[in-house]
């Protein structure tokens, strides 16, 4: 495994830093309610993927397979709590007061949207393919869902720290919302190669 962890590290950053949906929504949180509050959503994207990694590496992919109308509902549930997502994004508005305030996306919600992250499930199941062997397959699952994890949060703070420092560019209640409903838009766009195949 110690041969393999530099094209490992290699592969976690190019997966990891390049756009994708979790992107899309942290930049979003980041530019409507600045970086602190958009710490929980970070944080539950890690979470999150660093446990879908390990469920993976563990046998989930091959439950799947094995049942697939689990897989189809899974993403049938998942596409359908990404367009609510998506909807929440356009509806952002971090300036607001009152009851018209909403808020950015908790914890619990970005561990959840993990589960139907198709670029995350591309990225674990090709670490995972790639980079383990039959005969240590808990020790190398941990370190590459540790690899992947430690890339995923270095990636998530570093696209959050944009959309926090863009924020001031969209003062006007008009540029925000036309940078939230086109961050929804591409949100929803991701989901076509979800649905591609169905």
């Amino acid at each position: 495994m110690r041969e393999l962890l530099g094209p490992l590290i290699l592969f976690a950053a190019a997966m990891c830093l390049t756009p994708g949906p979790n992107v899309v929504m942290v930049v979003a949180s980041a530019v409507n309610f600045g970086f602190r509050r958009a710490i929980p959503h970070m944080l539950g994207v890690t979470f999150g993927f660093g446990s879908m990694v390990v469920a993976v590496g563990l046998g989930l992919a091959g439950l799947f397979h094995a049942e697939p109308r689990l897989h189809a509902m899974l993403k049938y549930a998942g596409g359908t709590y990404l367009l609510y997502l998506a909807w929440r994004i356009a509806r952002a508005d971090g300036t607001a007061s009152g009851a018209t305030r909403t808020q950015p996306i908790t914890f619990v919600e970005a561990v959840l949207f993990q589960c139907v992250n198709p670029k995350g499930w591309v990225t674990a199941v090709g670490a995972l393919a790639a980079y383990t062997t039959v005969e240590e397959n808990l020790l190398q699952t941990s370190v590459i869902a540790a690899v992947l994890a430690t890339a995923c949060l270095s990636s998530v703070a570093l696209w959050a720290a944009f959309g926090a420092a863009i924020a001031r560019f969209l003062g006007r209640p008009a540029l925000r919302r036309a940078f939230n409903w086109s961050m929804a838009g591409l949100l929803v766009v991701s989901l076509v190669p979800v649905f591609w195949s169905a």
